[in-house]
């Protein structure tokens, strides 16, 4: 594993890309940076982070076979991953805001974006993105946001919380199929407000509804319970919870 650091970058996700398009990279080549002045988010959100308080990262994960239907089980590993690690670190009531929303009771305390070049081999390239909150402590303006050093009280080592993720996400990675059965179903039960009824957005008619959470497709659709008893599928553009 190589290890870049940074004291400030744009996005640590565009900075590796670069470098991808550049150079032949070492398989789980990490950049972490002190300071993201465009941290990215799901569907374009915007990632803001106390300088040097938290844990900003970029890894590159080169030649998986994972094929174009199984792009999200890397999305299922990282998140699982993450949780398994701050779990080690006893940070409690941990769940997983689909798709990839790292929670602490009902608090957002990290997030993931992968972004995937697919090959015509079927064989994948992946930057794998974590901003993870950790000894910031004031979330103004941000009343769904907390850390581990507000949850837990205390402030935790962010070299050691990185190390352990990437090594986490490098031995789930290479599991066997089994293994990955049983990630999935982890992931599965550890869905934030998942057999819970609750308010969703429909993006596309941009009207409320309530639904249940049952589950996600192997694409990584969201499986939600509608009140006729039918199960609609959605995908990240689609749909927003609100909770």
């Amino acid at each position: 594993m190589k290890l870049i650091k940074l004291n400030a970058i744009d996005s640590t996700n565009d900075f590796l890309k670069a470098l991808s398009s550049k150079q032949e990279l070492e398989n789980f080549t990490v950049v972490s940076t002190e300071i993201q002045t465009k941290g990215k988010g799901q569907m374009g959100a915007v990632w803001v982070s106390e300088a040097g308080k938290n844990l900003i990262m970029s890894l590159f994960v080169k030649d998986l076979s994972l094929g174009v239907d199984g792009v999200f089980n890397l999305n299922v590993t990282v998140a699982i991953s993450v949780i398994q690690v701050l779990e080690a670190f006893k940070i409690p009531n941990l769940s997983i805001k689909w798709p990839n929303d790292i929670m602490s009771y009902q608090y957002k305390i990290g997030g993931v974006l992968i972004e995937n070049n697919i090959k015509s081999d079927g064989r994948v390239n992946s930057i794998v993105g974590l901003g993870l909150n950790v000894n910031q402590i004031n979330f103004e303006n941000l009343p769904k946001a907390s850390s581990l050093a507000v949850i837990c009280k205390s402030e935790f080592d962010k070299e050691k919380i990185l190390l352990a993720i990437i090594e986490k996400i490098r031995d789930n990675i290479y599991l066997k199929n089994q293994d990955l059965d049983a990630i999935w179903s982890t992931y599965t039960d550890l869905l934030f407000k998942k057999n819970i009824p609750m308010a969703f957005r429909d993006n596309g008619t941009n009207k409320n509804f309530m639904g249940i959470i049952q589950g996600i497709s192997l694409q990584g659709k969201l499986q939600v319970l509608l009140e006729d008893d039918t199960i609609i599928e959605y995908g990240i553009k689609e749909v927003q919870m609100l909770y």
